[in-house]
């Protein structure tokens, strides 16, 4: 088709209205319902306009991009109503519209009026990505919607002229981390130090995260564990014409997993949760003091604005004011605000001692924050202190040192059946790998237990290196026995290939003339000299469900059985044990 066409169709979209409005999911990361539906249009179907990329940048060339921003908007709003979609409606706004002679103001307002829609599920997503927005968002941009009632917020952070600049002048309700920095996040060091850092300023700013172009379960994982609530991307989700996006399977299963790590292994920030007295925005310098007067251990007060957080009062800082010349007269009926400190922690109640912990070594030393301000839902709950955190945190070490086996510091008995009797509880599908050395003991008894500790010790490191620890648990339960709780699909081509390297690793450990006999001569378990050939794994593995099998104590069981079996077998052996089947599955 050639420009004319093109431009006669763009004009026909114009005037016909022929855009037509697709909902991409944005979910709420830690708990997988939905948060919102961004707005993105598309052209007549099966036409050169279809896309957004030639559409838009047709209408921009032709001076008609403000026009058919407009026409997108309408049917974004009106559509979104019709189907009743759950959460916020993100519409993408182009910096420049503003200052343009074709923009209505209250135009947007007027619609969702007509709809009887809440001018509150409507966020405002201004962007300068493209040359013509460069300083056309402003401030006044921000505050004309903020007026009307809507959240704003800044689209893809990283890519525009401004950047961090930027976010500090406008003071956004949201910002979305660019696609860019989410791609490979799992992989690229600087990404995730970047959107580490992010974290924390939105943190310090009271200002929401959400992450663009998620298309990897390991980028999301990665996300979770820096602490991003929100996202959005193909792997959540693709935009489409008739959305029926409800909660997120994978994220809900997810965060009951979390849980119930939490509940078994871990501890949320809740667990230092003290209730702290505060006072709100209307209060005075006055109200303060008498609230540390009457709390004598009291060092900071939470102020709060409509129940959330905005800052504290600190005690030393009051105390420092009032001690100046005529400063308690001058000051205890000035408002909160004149010495409020915004630099505070604030965290979720369900986040996890190690995440708060990250956020903190993340801030500058000379504003690290003793308090640990902790809400749910963003609704103020109590405070925690930086000193209860490390006390925590070591007495959690030391435990996980006592539940830890020495030779290898991997998980010993107690986690290993925590995480069978956890899998359970979420009749989770897993499979449990029992991993034992064949001929051991006349190896120790030939070559001494400091080779044998050795030897242990390559087994370990191999299931380390080799074993994904996503989703994947890791534990020896003493001597040469290890076990491994896979949850990943691909859990048989790992235990090949620990049985591949372990076959040429051992090799290292016997002199030359006793690998050319195959073995060494040495007493068996009955004090017979007898040859035991060099030393090889047998891997038995158990598929337990969750439906049969009520405890660890009968996981445990039926894994030793699937050892068992592997064993008679010699060699480095792979067995699958199968329930209520007349044959299990083998390799070597």
């Amino acid at each position: 088709m050639n420009q004319e066409s093109l431009l006669d169709l763009l004009n026909r979209i114009l005037k016909d209205g022929l855009v037509t409005p697709y909902f991409q999911p944005i979910y709420d990361l830690t708990n997988g319902k939905i948060h919102g539906h961004e707005a993105l249009s598309r052209g007549p179907k099966n036409s050169p306009l279809f896309s957004p990329e030639p559409l838009f940048s047709l209408a921009l060339k032709e001076g008609k991009l403000h026009q058919l921003e407009i026409l997108c908007r309408k049917k974004a709003i009106t559509k979104f109503s019709t189907l009743a979609l759950e959460g916020l409606l993100f519409l993408n706004v182009s910096a420049s519209l503003l200052s343009s002679p074709d923009h209505q103001s209250g135009m947007t307002l007027a619609i969702l009026n007509q709809l009887g829609l809440d001018h509150k599920k409507i966020v405002i997503e201004l962007s300068e990505q493209h040359p013509y927005d460069h300083n056309g968002l402003s401030r006044n941009s921000v505050d004309h919607y903020r007026e009307m009632g809507f959240q704003v917020a800044i689209d893809d952070l990283g890519v525009g002229y401004s950047g961090l600049q930027l976010w500090s002048t406008l003071q956004p309700d949201i910002v979305k981390i660019d696609k860019h920095f989410i791609k490979d996040i799992d992989k690229d060091d600087i990404k995730r130090a970047f959107v580490q850092s992010i974290v924390t300023i939105a943190q310090r700013l009271g200002c929401t995260l959400i992450a663009e172009g998620i298309e990897t379960q390991q980028e999301l994982d990665q996300l979770l564990e820096i602490g991003v609530k929100y996202g959005q991307g193909y792997f959540l989700g693709r935009p489409c014409e008739h959305p029926d996006f409800h909660e997120n399977s994978y994220l809900a299963k997810q965060a009951q997993r979390r849980t119930h790590f939490q509940e078994d292994f871990g501890e949320s920030v809740l667990s230092l949760c003290k209730a702290t007295p505060a006072i709100t925005l209307d209060s005075e310098l006055i109200d303060a003091s008498r609230y540390f007067k009457q709390h004598g251990d009291l060092f900071a007060i939470p102020v709060l604005s409509e129940g959330s957080p905005v800052g504290v009062i600190r005690r030393h800082q009051l105390h420092e004011l009032f001690s100046t010349p005529y400063g308690r007269s001058l000051y205890e009926n000035k408002p909160v605000t004149h010495l409020l400190s915004d630099e505070i922690l604030i965290v979720e109640s369900n986040t996890s001692l190690s995440s708060v912990s990250a956020l903190l070594t993340n801030q500058e030393a000379d504003t690290i924050s003793h308090e640990i301000i902790v809400v749910n839902n963003g609704q103020y709950v109590g405070t925690g202190h930086l000193k209860d955190l490390l006390k925590r945190i070591t007495e959690l070490k030391i435990q996980t040192a006592t539940y830890s086996n020495p030779l290898t510091l991997l998980p010993g008995n107690v986690p290993i059946h925590k995480d069978v009797s956890r899998r359970l509880l979420a009749h989770g599908h897993f499979h449990v790998a029992y991993f034992d050395l064949n001929d051991f003991k006349p190896f120790n008894d030939f070559f001494g237990y400091a080779k044998g500790d050795m030897v242990i010790q390559l087994l370990g490191s191999l299931i380390k290196d080799i074993v994904s620890l996503e989703r994947n648990f890791i534990g020896h339960i003493g001597g040469d026995d290890f076990v491994v709780i896979f949850e990943s699909a691909d859990w048989r081509q790992q235990c090949e290939e620990i049985l591949r390297q372990f076959s040429q690793r051992i090799r290292e450990f016997y002199p030359k003339e006793n690998l050319k006999e195959g073995g060494v001569w040495s007493k068996n378990r009955h004090g017979d000299i007898a040859f035991h050939p060099i030393l090889s794994l047998a891997i038995g593995v158990v598929n337990p469900d969750p439906s049969l099998y009520q405890n660890h104590h009968d996981v445990a069981e039926l894994a030793a059985l699937a050892k068992k079996f592997a064993k008679q077998n010699g060699g480095n052996y792979l067995y699958l044990h199968k329930e209520n089947t007349s044959t299990n599955q083998l390799s070597a």
